[in-house]
This record gives structure tokens, C-alpha cells and sequence, in this order.
């Protein structure tokens, strides 16, 4: 008898295993549909020696002491400020918009006061502030907008930002200073050995029992749990009773080039020209030395993973309906960005996840904990795993 089983080994779901197993002595199963642990965040050396993460840039980036200090139980930290230049009319300008933006772009020699001034010229007069462009033009007007802002999100999201709800660009700030890294949070580091080896060290304990390569609604029936949380899509653990809830999804294309470094930065971003939104060079991350260097390109897409909900009203309003039948369910919880059909960065996804389980370890006639019998152990990538009968574990 498992006491939780945990759908997704991600930030949200390892979290959650790790403070139910070791604070609170409860038996976990830990269930990914994927063969690797570390959700989104996963990170693996390449077959040419190189570190890279296998969907995408993560930065971790916080501004909570606890969250962070609660993260250092499992890794050492590289100090690390991300730093984005985009492409822009043959040049490469930092973002976010910053005074030596505008000024190189136009070449102009403004002060961080004429900038501001600038601003206040330019932007357009918008008395409700509805959607991504309207955040955007009202800041720094119509031209700027177009060159940094309207082809990458037509890119990223595949519709115009006059469609997107406002908080997709005002997650993005416009500085008149000289401030050219990418985030301003107290805490910004990378894990030193990576996010795979933090989520390693996180899941090793003898509570914490993990399969993956398996789909929870086709084994959900050969074991024995009291209570679920779920950190996979909300809609389709109702199976899409209300219909699909849309996800941008993305499709990396890795490789490896014969030099030392390959751009200036970690990314660059593509606003305007180029099929893909933006390439990555993982050395600037990660700070491995090596005679080569890999990189990504990311092609937005609608095919693949669900990445990210689509910020739309009638998406919010089909999520409410689900909302609501989650709300039905006492022992299912849903967490993090799938499960509650947000967008959150990786530190919001810890914090959400901490909240919850002080919420379940305070919840009172907590049901006693059962010893688990009757098992053999197997090992998948490391970690002890019950061989439950009538369940065939695929590696």
C-alpha cells in the first residue's frame, strides 16, 4: 500500500516525493511517462562529453531564501546571471530593452533620464491594459514593439499578441538603465552537476519508489495508494471531458560545433528572421570546459510535450470547468504548470509544491502509514523500484 502516488517527476512532483518521504515517513510512488527523472529540467552529457538540457534552456533564478535554501540540500551551486541578446536589423542588442538597446539600435546617445523621456513620447496613451501588445506599445511604442516583441510571439505562441493575455510580455521588463542581464532575483545560480544529479540526490530515499517509461491510467489499477498528486495535464487525467486544453509545445534540434563557443551569450533570440525563436550554447550555462560546444534551436510548435498553456480568456474559462471537478476530488491534487494550467518558473513550481505538502502534512486524521510487502526491487537508472505483479517495468 503506497500512501501517495506522485504523476510526474518534475520540479513539482519530486518536491512533493521528497517532503512526504523523508518528513513524513510516507510510502511514494513516483510515476513518469518519460524514461528519465527531472521533468522539463532534465539535463544529460551528449555523446560528444557535453552538458546539455535535453528541452531547452532552465535558469534557475529566484527571489525566495527559502526556496533556494531548501533546493541547496541537494546540489552545490555555480553562480551564474543570464544574459539574451537578440537579433535585430543585423545586430545583436541586449533584451530586455535596456538604455544600450535603444541607443544602438538608433544611434542615438541618451541618458537613462532622456530614455525615459523617450518612453513616455512613444508610448501609446491605452486607458485598460488587456493584452501582450497593449503592455508593450504602452511602455515603449509601436516601432520597438515590432522589432523585439510581435514576430517572436507570433513565433512562440502561434497567434498574434493582440490575442495573448497581458501577462506574457509583462513578465518581461524594459529598463532605461544599462542592466543587461535577463533576470534581477537575489538568487541566481545553476545547480554545479547539473539538474539531473540535484534530482538524484532529491529522490534517494527508501520511501521514494520510481517507474517510469509508464503511463499512469494504464497501471493505475494494478497497486494499492490512499491518495494521488497530479502534475500531468488536468484535462487529461478527466480525459478531455470538456475537450483538449491547448499547450504550445517546442522541438529542439541539438548539435554539436568543432569550435570553442559558438555565440557571444548563452541565448539569442530570433524576433524577426529565422524559423526558430532562439539558439542556445549550454558552456555559457553550465561552464564546462571543452574543445567543442553544443547548441539548440527551438522551433515552436502545436505537435509534441505540452510546454505551455495558451494565456487566452476562453482557455481560462474551459480550465475553470476543470478546476472545478478537480475541486470535487479531496484525496487528487493537482500541481504545478500542467496540473493547474499555468505558467510558472521553475522557483514558483518549488514554492507551489512546499505549500501544498505543508498543507497535507497539517491535515488532520492523516491516515497511519502501511509497510509495503511482499515486493523485489529492481533498479532503473539508480533507484530502488518495487516490481509490483501484473506491472512489467520497461526501461
Amino acid at each position: 500500500m503506497f500512501d501517495y502516488v506522485i504523476v510526474g517527476a518534475g520540479f513539482a512532483g519530486s518536491v512533493l516525493a521528497e517532503r512526504l518521504a523523508s518528513q513524513s515517513n510516507k510510502k511514494i510512488l513516483l510515476i513518469d511517462k518519460r524514461n528519465h527523472i527531472g521533468g522539463n529540467a532534465y539535463d544529460f552529457y551528449n555523446q560528444d562529453g557535453i552538458l546539455i538540457h535535453k528541452y531547452g534552456p532552465h535558469i534557475f533564478h529566484t527571489n525566495s531564501e527559502d526556496i533556494f535554501n531548501y533546493l541547496s540540500k541537494f546540489t552545490k551551486w555555480r553562480h551564474y546571471e543570464h544574459k539574451v541578446l537578440a537579433s535585430v536589423e543585423n545586430q545583436l542588442l541586449p533584451i530586455p530593452i535596456n538604455l544600450d538597446t535603444v541607443n544602438r539600435l538608433y544611434g542615438h546617445n541618451f541618458t537613462s533620464e532622456e530614455l525615459a523621456a523617450y518612453f513616455e513620447k512613444v508610448g501609446e496613451k491605452i486607458e485598460t491594459i488587456r493584452t501582450s501588445e497593449d503592455v508593450v506599445v504602452s511602455q515603449i511604442g509601436r516601432d520597438l514593439y515590432e522589432k523585439f516583441f510581435k514576430g517572436y510571439t507570433l513565433k512562440q505562441w502561434g497567434c498574434d499578441p493582440s490575442q495573448l493575455d497581458k501577462m506574457v510580455t509583462s513578465r518581461i521588463p524594459t529598463r532605461t538603465n544599462q542592466d543587461d542581464r535577463y533576470f534581477t532575483d537575489k538568487f541566481q545560480y545553476m545547480p554545479l552537476q547539473g539538474y539531473t544529479r540535484m534530482f538524484e540526490n532529491m529522490l534517494d530515499h527508501p520511501n521514494i519508489y520510481i517507474m517510469l517509461n509508464t503511463d499512469f491510467a494504464e497501471v493505475k489499477d494494478y497497486f494499492d495508494y490512499r491518495k494521488i498528486i497530479y502534475t500531468g495535464p488536468v484535462d487529461e487525467y478527466f480525459d478531455y471531458c470538456y475537450g483538449k486544453l491547448p499547450y504550445r509545445s517546442l522541438r529542439f534540434e541539438h548539435s554539436t560545433v568543432d569550435t570553442p563557443t559558438f555565440q557571444k551569450v548563452a541565448v539569442v533570440n530570433y524576433p524577426v528572421t529565422e524559423k526558430f525563436t532562439r539558439i542556445t550554447e549550454y558552456k555559457h550555462l553550465t561552464g564546462q570546459e571543452h574543445s567543442k560546444t553544443s547548441i539548440t534551436h527551438e522551433y515552436p510548435c502545436w505537435d509534441g510535450d505540452p510546454y505551455y498553456p495558451v494565456p487566452k480568456p476562453e482557455n481560462a474559462l474551459l480550465y475553470q470547468q476543470y478546476k472545478e471537478l478537480a475541486e470535487l476530488l479531496p484525496n487528487v491534487h493537482f500541481v504545478g504548470r500542467l496540473g493547474t494550467y499555468r505558467y510558472y518558473n521553475m522557483d514558483q513550481v518549488v514554492g507551489q509544491a512546499l505549500t501544498l505538502y505543508k498543507k497535507l502534512s497539517g491535515e488532520e486524521n492523516l491516515l497511519s502509514e502501511e509497510s509495503i510487502s511482499n515486493h523485489k526491487k529492481i533498479h532503473l537508472n539508480g533507484f530502488a523500484l518495487p516490481k509490483t505483479d501484473g506491472v512489467v517495468q520497461v526501461q
